[in-house]
């Protein structure tokens, strides 16, 4: 199993963060689950594009 670091900070109601090999992509969620869930998509889309590898 790969683990990846993430920051996230509270913004309103809403967790906002970014993987920290990816810190130009952001993305939020209602929860902490939602935002994990968020940060995945985002780390699977990542590093399956060719032009971030």
């Amino acid at each position: 199993m790969e683990s990846t670091k993430f920051v996230y900070y509270q913004e309103n109601d809403m967790l906002v963060g970014w993987l920290e090999d990816y810190p130009d992509y952001r993305t939020q969620g209602a929860s902490l689950d939602e935002l994990k869930e968020n940060l995945n998509d985002l780390y699977q889309d990542r590093s399956t594009d060719p032009a971030t590898s």
